[in-house]
């Protein structure tokens, strides 16, 4: 049997309760107590609050900068009968944020069209040809979702056109913002609380795109409420609750927000009730019931689908699929379900010729260029390779004279600032600290990969860069029991800045090995520690295979889950990381 090589990834092993936050928490399993304390709940009220929500998470929507003046402009819209158009992106966040305005502004009287840009023929955000066909069809309001606040030139071209443009987004904010007729964004209300010292606004900045076309669709309700003198419509609003989410989640909005989690809590369980027909058929094509949709379902079945949509073909039919009736609600799923399977090919061929291309993965940053990459799937690529070797990573799809490129970044180096620096270079760029997308002219792509590769080497040069491994505990095998994993589930929603918790064990036993799945890329096992055996697998180390074998001890990074199969129901662990038992920190 051939040894491993050395793990590339290190273990950082959080530091145990403290006695005074430990009696804080005694009310709480142990297990469920550190976990509490790494995520920062260390009282006990912020602990209640994080585990049960509260409807003091859910703030007025009013605060958010520009939003009465949204709400005056598309009220007026709306009573008289004028076409709005609702603008959206190509991703999920995009599409589940155009479907929920749309409903909402439909059930409110308006006259409303969807949007969507081609992602390879428009490409990200407004453009000028699109503002000029809604234009030229009538429209005389267009409000943004997900998209817009760096489009000052597409927006000053629709003003020009004499639309109304309403700019609602969740990304950074430039050095100008769009003269738009309003712009609703929460990262102002954040950057003038931290430029000007103000402690008003809107208190939470990193809503989701689809979190923010929710709160200009609760304000829309509330003022009608509060007009007509008539009841407040819950039900519209709670309906919509599905694709917050959906898209919340999808987008990887943090977790440890505690409007996000109320949202996603209540998302959840309109999701689980499948009212919604694109829902319904999505879970059938993806072999989920429902009723049992949690965070995880979203991340890595349904997420994936809605996204597939824009980035090998059109994403209305992701669109088209949310908004669907029966049953073209069924053929929309099945359409999706191909082009899944698609990208999935795609993106593990791309991830191979990324890695050709960049030549020494080891070097600070990963840049790979190419007019073979699709464009649909330069993100999942940058993003594969970003978590394999732990540094950005940069995918561009070359183009005859222009180039776009998708970024994914580590926690250390933030992506959009980098990009801000190199904005002369650049045609557009935009984006999150770590994950931004920008269009290059040909001509630049050099000398952007030598400013790009100088700044990150500048700001990680003498770091170790190795893939780092937070485990919550270091939990004894004989713990792991079934009321441990029920009660771990007052954890959810998870995700990202709360991810599910991560324990490890070491010196276990594996007492079964086998490769499973497609091209036996992942790994059955079971593991004992005394008198403890519990069954796992381990995704995407497939590898392991040849390297272990029945008899061999290990190290064990894993979440605690519980399976359901057939009738079945028994404890799992889902393996993150694997070592041999005694392999360093």
């Amino acid at each position: 049997m051939s040894q491993p090589p050395a793990t590339v990834k290190h273990w950082r092993i959080l530091p145990q309760v403290p006695p005074d936050v430990r009696a804080q928490l005694a009310a709480y399993h142990p297990v469920v107590a550190q976990v509490l304390y790494n995520r920062g709940q260390d009282t006990a009220e912020k602990a209640r609050t994080f585990l049960e929500g509260s409807a003091d998470a859910l703030n007025s929507p009013f605060l958010m900068h520009g939003m009465s003046e949204a709400v005056a402009r598309l009220r007026r819209a709306i009573a008289r009968g004028e076409w709005i158009a609702v603008y959206g992106d190509f991703d999920a966040d995009g599409v589940t944020s155009t479907a929920l305005l749309t409903q909402a502004l439909s059930a409110l009287g308006g006259k409303v069209t969807p949007y969507i840009p081609n992602r390879v023929d428009e490409g990200y955000g407004l453009n000028a040809d699109a503002l000029q066909t809604l234009k030229d069809q009538g429209v005389s309001v267009v409000v943004t979702v997900d998209c817009g606040i760096r489009s000052v030139e597409e927006v000053a071209f629709g003003n020009a056109l004499g639309l109304d443009i309403i700019v609602t987004d969740h990304h950074s904010v430039g050095d100008e913002l769009p003269p738009a007729l309003t712009v609703v964004d929460p990262k102002i209300d954040a950057r003038a609380r931290l430029l000007e010292g103000r402690a008003n606004g809107y208190p939470e900045d990193m809503l989701a795109g689809v979190g923010v076309a929710y709160k200009l669709a609760e304000a829309l309700v509330r003022a009608e409420s509060q007009q007509s003198r008539g009841e407040f419509n819950a039900k519209l609003l709670e309906d919509l609750l599905d694709l917050v989410a959906l898209g919340t989640v999808a987008d990887l909005a943090p977790l440890d927000r505690l409007e996000n989690r109320e949202l996603v809590r209540r998302g959840l369980e309109v999701l689980n009730r499948a009212q919604r027909p694109g829902i319904y058929e999505l879970l059938q094509v993806a072999r989920v019931d429902p009723g049992r949709i949690n965070t995880t379902t979203i991340g890595y079945m349904l997420g994936p689908r809605i996204n597939a949509a824009g980035r090998l073909s059109d994403a209305m039919i992701a669109y088209d699929l949310l908004t669907a009736d029966m049953p073209r609600a069924g053929q929309l799923a099945q359409a999706l379900q191909l082009l899944n399977v698609e990208r999935q090919s795609l993106t593990a061929e791309a991830v191979e010729l990324a890695k050709t291309i960049a030549g020494d993965v080891d070097a600070p940053l990963i840049f790979a260029v190419s007019p073979e990459f699709k464009p649909g799937i330069v993100g999942l690529v940058a993003g594969r390779l970003c978590e394999m070797f732990y540094r950005p990573a940069i995918v561009i799809e070359q183009g005859e004279s222009e180039s776009r490129g998708s970024c994914r970044s580590i926690q250390e180096f933030d992506i959009t600032q980098a990009l801000d620096e190199c904005a002369e270079l650049l045609v557009r760029h935009g984006g999150h600290s770590q994950a931004a997308g920008f269009t290059v002219a040909n001509e630049n792509l050099d000398p952007l990969r030598e400013r790009l590769m100088a700044l990150v080497t500048g700001a990680l040069g003498d770091r170790d860069l190795r893939p780092t491994v937070t485990i919550d505990a270091e939990v004894p095998f004989d713990s792991l029991t079934m009321d441990l994993a029920h009660t771990l589930g007052q954890l959810e929603p998870t995700g990202a800045r709360n991810e599910a918790p991560l324990f490890a064990t070491r010196d276990v036993r594996v007492t079964e090995c086998r490769r499973v799945g497609q091209d036996d890329k992942h790994l059955r096992l079971r593991l004992t520690k005394e008198t403890t055996t519990i069954d796992a697998i381990a995704f995407r180390q497939g590898e392991w295979h040849d390297r272990i074998a029945p008899g061999s001890y290990v190290d064990v990074a894993y979440h605690l889950e519980i399976n359901e199969w057939n009738g079945h129901v028994k404890l799992q662990l889902n393996v993150q990381d694997l070592r041999l038992a005694g392999g360093g920190s």
